[in-house]
């Protein structure tokens, strides 16, 4: 047998979306509210805002920060209202939930700033594979901002892709 190995998928017009490359960077934290109620669960509003004024925020310095309440507390809507503008101005993203939500946030916020342009009629694979856990929210996002404008849609490796649509 003569004659070069060629390469197809390399010279193919084939697309590889890889989310993993696109993994915003920076620490996740879940901050719990009930650490700054008195016995966990009651919220006195002048000491509340007293030991806000005491906490060091700087520790969230460009962090994701998952609030939420451990306790059965019933917080008025304003107590993760006021946490939030002592985060807001350091923290990369700030939601009420647990870290898996947050994640979904960080790559709903991610999927929908992606331009489709480079994808307009093209064959696009989204890559399965990734060391870093991609919440599965992540992809279904991004089949649904790629589908309009993309010539066919897949999912895997180049190699062994599932193929989910075609124009």
């Amino acid at each position: 047998m003569s004659g070069e190995i060629v390469n197809r998928v390399a010279k193919s017009p084939l697309i590889t979306f890889d989310l993993e490359e696109h993994y915003p960077e920076g620490k996740r934290v879940a901050l719990d509210l009930s650490q700054w109620l008195e016995q966990g669960f009651i919220l006195r509003e002048k000491e509340f805002r007293a030991v806000l004024k005491s906490v060091d925020f700087s520790v969230y310095q460009d962090s994701y920060v998952a609030l939420y309440c451990s306790t059965d507390a019933l917080l008025p809507a304003w107590a993760n209202l006021l946490v939030t503008t002592y985060l807001q101005p350091i923290a990369k993203k700030v939601i009420w939930g647990s870290l898996a939500e947050l994640e979904n946030f960080i790559f709903q916020d991610l999927i929908q700033s992606l331009p489709v342009t480079p994808y307009k009629n093209k064959p696009v694979i989204i890559k399965g594979c990734a060391d870093k856990i991609i919440p599965p929210s992540a992809f279904i996002a991004l089949v649904e901002k790629l589908q309009p404008h993309v010539k066919s849609l897949m999912y895997g490796e180049a190699c062994s892709s599932v193929p989910l649509y075609k124009k």
